[in-house]
């Protein structure tokens, strides 16, 4: 039996504004991060005083551990893995700036996910139903074969399962070379989630004249994928079997999440 572990708090990545909203348990932070399609990474540049802005950049990421591949996501610290062309900025920027005794790059990585427009009677109380996660780390590259491999096959397969091992496989040389690993090692890590429907004043609620005139409610909102085109040069003629039932069983997941969202309560 697996015991439920959290990220320590520290001001960095303590959630101020509607505490109870927050969440600092792997399960949540790590579950967030591997169902969003889409990671964002900041950094800073190399030389500030040459460009001062910070960047971000989306990115395909999952969060997995090397050492311990099957290990419980709800008690296991995961490591988080993006992927990119090697001669990109951010692939370049650990190892120009590393040092024997770096940590490596530190980067903030984010993930939201909307699952509800929360109509209000009052605009100053519309909200938004979603999960969103974010983690504070260091990034370095991966060189090791072995967790290269790993980090590919789990990246891939974090977009469409089981999609790894029906590709064409090993990667040749070139792609090899070309394609970058950064290995997010989380320091901090927090959740924050919004459920329920609308929040509205108690003055509005009892006044017929905003009452009887205003539609409030949700409007659950999932991801849908939607049914497979084939490329120009596919010469398979059926929608193979894995990719047609995870399509269908993410789709209906992603919908029961989002209606199921909006009758719970803060």
């Amino acid at each position: 039996m697996s015991t439920v572990q959290a990220y320590n708090t520290i001001a960095r990545n303590s959630v101020r504004r509607i505490r109870n909203r927050a969440a600092y348990d792997f399960a949540t932070v790590h579950g967030i991060f591997n169902a969003a399609s889409i990671l964002h990474v900041s950094f800073a540049p190399s030389s500030p005083q040459d460009d001062p802005f910070p960047t971000t950049l989306p990115m395909l990421g999952t969060m997995a551990s090397f050492t311990n591949p099957a290990g419980d996501h709800a008690s296991t610290p995961l490591d988080i893995y993006l992927h990119g062309h090697a001669a990109s900025r951010l692939m370049k920027l650990p190892k120009d700036q590393g040092n024997s005794e770096s940590l490596g790059l530190p980067v903030c990585v984010s993930a939201a996910i909307l699952d509800g427009i929360v109509l209000a009677l009052a605009p100053f109380h519309n909200s938004c139903n979603y999960r969103s996660a974010v983690a504070h780390g260091y990034a370095v590259p991966v060189t090791d074969e072995k967790e290269r491999l790993f980090a590919l096959t789990r990246i891939t397969d974090g977009l469409v399962p089981n999609r790894w091992e029906n590709s064409r496989n090993p990667p040749t040389k070139g792609e090899d070379r070309s394609t970058g690993i950064l290995k997010v090692q989380v320091e901090t890590a927090s959740a924050k989630v919004r459920v329920g429907g609308p929040h509205d004043d108690r003055k509005d609620l009892s006044d017929p004249n905003v009452v009887d005139k205003i539609w409030t409610g949700v409007l659950p909102v999932w991801e849908n994928l939607g049914d497979p085109e084939e490329g120009e040069g596919n010469r398979v003629p059926e929608i193979p079997g894995y990719l047609r039932d995870w399509r269908e069983g993410a789709n209906e997941a992603r919908e029961i999440y989002a209606r199921t969202a909006l009758e719970k309560e803060e």
